[in-house]
């Protein structure tokens, strides 16, 4: 029952690296393939900062929680997210893009939960990859099920 706690998925999306980073570094972008909104249509996502890149991001809230998502850094191989939940704790959201052939990319959608001292989140951690795991598969099927034309 350590502090961290990593949750990683991959996939595979038609669309290049420079698309998806182009998606997800913007509010409205993230927003169309957000993997809480497909079990969660009646989530409410509230946008703040800039539209796109660093410091863009939104305020939800939904069954599975409230808290916010801001874009901390976007790179030509992927980008960084912070996420705070308040006292349900903070996580670093990291989605890695690298080329595969056909001009698809290899999307690896990672989670890192920090639970500080809090007993109850580092038991939590014991089981994240079950609760948060299908939430990360579920956005690269959302990425891989986008037009990219």
């Amino acid at each position: 029952m350590g502090r961290f706690t990593t949750i990683t998925r991959d996939g595979t999306v038609r669309g290049n690296p420079e698309q998806i980073v182009a998606l997800l570094a913007s509010t409205a972008g993230y927003t169309e393939i957000n993997p809480y909104r497909t079990g969660d249509p009646a989530l409410s996502i509230e946008p703040f900062g800039p539209a796109s890149g660093v410091g863009a991001g939104f305020a939800f809230n939904g069954r599975d929680g409230k808290g916010t998502q801001t874009v901390a850094a976007v790179r030509a191989d992927g980008i960084d997210f912070d996420i705070d939940m308040g006292a349900m704790g903070k996580s670093r959201q990291s989605i890695d893009l690298t080329p595969a052939q056909d001009g698809a990319t290899r999307v690896t959608w990672s989670a890192k939960l920090d639970a500080g001292h809090n007993p109850v989140l580092r038991i939590f951690g014991l089981v994240a990859h079950k609760i948060l795991g299908p939430s990360l598969e579920s956005g690269i099927a959302n990425l891989a099920g986008r037009d990219w034309r």
